[in-house]
């Protein structure tokens, strides 16, 4: 007789279980029983079958469910973290539930109402990789989703699996703008803080960017100790000028602690109060309360920063982020000008790069040691000559930048910012020097990463640039606009045009650099009218000089990596 032929298919097989499963068996099993059947009633029924999906196995920490679709696989991992980590953020005490999520699209054996095979294997060694709350996806998988959802990927690289003959690429799922997926609120290797903006108490709306200069420097200071996971400024300032809950806040971007406090600044004293919460409690871990004189304001900085360190380790015991500590300046007008700068320059159109000028100079004509005003001047020298192209500013940024590094050779903002201007310089060797220096001084800091990964592209790493700058995105949920422009780049560079287009067309900034991506980006793939229409923007918002001098410009170490953004320019309709 013939041997039987075992039946099989395609299928999109999506492999969840427990994180830490064990331990909440151990600390209150019959709630763990209770907390994981009503998980299963109200959601994961639920979404599975909304995407027309199957569980096929269930065990008591897991599941196995098949799709027909890849797409439909992985938008259902998707609203399943979403709506696990909103199910676990009920009041404090309640277990939270977190899943890993791995996803492969493979060949299955049949049997019955069963289902085996090695396409079922690789999809539960992915989840056991998955970070908690997370998704991780094999190559294949990916292959088939990256244009179809509304959704970033990290590339992790080829991995080895167990009990898996062939090593399988691996990506993680990142979640679209401002909706992170679970994001490990409990579950986080090291301990998650955000510091809220402090909120300005002097009864004068101007002096908000005073509270908010001190806020942002507490959290510089904390990204220096390794054992932290620090979320970015940016991130922390979305909740600026709303009612707090703690809990809301700890849910959202996914951190375990929460600071906040305020400022209230007079002629020559400054009050300061600062309080540590556990975002899942509600309980206050430490507060304190500061009544100086404004000379004393890095003092008071420092002891609130060791204090949460504290808090949070019982002692402090990263030698090298006291190494790190940055040269402060004397004068309180220093700072104040400083401040004053830094809001001026991030805002970036011609007007306030010329107002942060005026006041960093003024910085610098009272302390000409303050290695951060130099800094920033190089910054604003370097986006005045990105509007026109002098090469008298780029010399003059290299110029402020050196001297910052040179007044302060442990800062990582000066080094970055070293390396940056090195870029635009096309002086590549030099920017990496720099770029690496930071992330030794510094390798918390998303602003450092992200620039990381705008300088890999130009190295001609693109996949490396994609995933330095989402874990920069990570770590900064909601960032500046900029992180996205640089992400579409180097999604540009890896022709990954449609992900290029998702990260680039929310951008409307008053730089042409966006617009000539997203038109290249538009035009590679076939979209010639919305590739024209972007060409036609860059043009007016640099009616100076030629855009193919512009575009020919651009600091690529590989001439092939010019070459093919010269070619989606031409393919837009640039001529000439």
């Amino acid at each position: 007789m013939p041997e039987e032929r075992c039946k099989r298919r395609l299928a999109a097989i999506l492999a969840a279980d427990v994180v830490g499963y064990s331990g909440l068996m151990e600390q209150d099993e019959a709630g763990t029983l209770a907390a994981l059947k009503t998980r299963q009633k109200d959601v994961l029924e639920p979404l599975i079958a909304r995407y027309e999906g199957r569980i096929f196995k269930l065990t008591g920490d897991g599941i196995l469910a098949e799709f027909g679709s890849a797409v439909e696989a992985v938008e259902c991992a998707i609203a399943l973290q979403h709506d696990m980590a909103t199910a676990s953020a009920g009041p404090p005490g309640d277990l939270r539930i977190v899943l890993r999520i791995g996803v492969n699209l493979g060949d299955v054996i049949v049997e019955g109402s069963d289902l085996y095979g090695e396409g079922i294997n690789i999809a539960a060694r992915l989840e056991g990789i998955a970070d908690p709350g997370g998704i991780a996806l094999s190559g294949t998988t990916y292959e088939h989703v990256r244009n179809k959802i509304k959704a970033s990927f990290e590339d992790l690289g080829v991995r080895p699996l167990k009990n898996i003959a062939e090593p399988v690429r691996v990506y993680r799922v990142n979640s679209t703008p401002g909706a992170p997926i679970a994001m490990r609120i409990s579950t986080a290797a090291k301990p998650s803080i955000a510091v809220l903006p402090f909120v300005n108490m002097s009864g004068d709306s101007e002096q908000q960017y005073f509270s908010d200069g001190i806020t942002e420097d507490i959290i510089t200071e904390l990204t220096r100790f390794r054992q932290l996971f620090v979320i970015a400024r940016n991130s922390s300032f979305a909740f600026r000028d709303r009612p707090i809950d703690v809990t809301e806040v700890g849910r959202k971007l996914g951190v375990q602690y929460v600071v906040e406090g305020s400022v209230r600044k007079s002629v020559d004293r400054v009050r300061v109060t600062a309080q540590l919460v556990d975002s899942a409690t509600g309980n206050h871990l430490w507060a304190e309360r500061y009544d100086r004189n404004l000379k004393d304001i890095f003092a008071v900085q420092d002891d609130i920063t060791q204090n949460i360190v504290a808090a949070l380790f019982g002692r402090i015991e990263d030698a090298g982020a006291q190494r790190a500590k940055r040269q402060r300046p004397e004068n309180h007008a220093v700072y104040d000008y400083l401040l004053r700068g830094i809001e001026f320059q991030q805002r970036q159109t011609r007007e306030d790069l010329g107002r942060a000028r005026a006041m960093l100079q003024k910085a610098i004509e009272i302390d000409p040691d303050c290695a951060a005003a130099y800094a920033y001047l190089a910054l604003v020298d370097q986006g005045e000559w990105d509007f026109d192209g002098s090469p008298a500013l780029l010399d003059r940024a290299i110029q402020n930048a050196q001297r910052a590094v040179s007044l302060d050779e442990d800062d990582a903002l000066c080094h970055v910012i070293m390396g940056y201007v090195y870029l635009w310089a096309k002086q590549l060797d030099e920017a990496e020097f720099h770029q690496l220096r930071a992330m030794t001084l510094n390798p918390n800091y998303a602003h450092i990463l992200a620039h990381m990964g705008l300088l890999s592209a130009y190295l001609g790493r693109a996949r490396d640039a994609i995933g330095w700058l989402n874990k920069a995105l990570r770590l900064n949920p909601y960032p500046p606009d900029w992180y996205r422009s640089f992400l579409g780049m180097a999604q540009y560079v890896a022709h990954d045009y449609a992900d290029a287009v998702a990260s680039l067309n929310p951008m409307m900034g008053h730089f042409p650099w966006d617009r000539m991506y997203l038109a290249a980006s538009y035009a590679q793939l076939n979209r010639f009218a919305e590739a024209r229409a972007q060409l036609a923007e860059c043009r007016d918002l640099r009616p100076q000089g030629s855009l193919l001098v512009y575009a020919s410009n651009e600091p690529f170490r590989n001439q092939a990596d010019l070459e093919h953004l010269i070619e989606g320019l031409h393919k837009a309709g640039l001529r000439g």
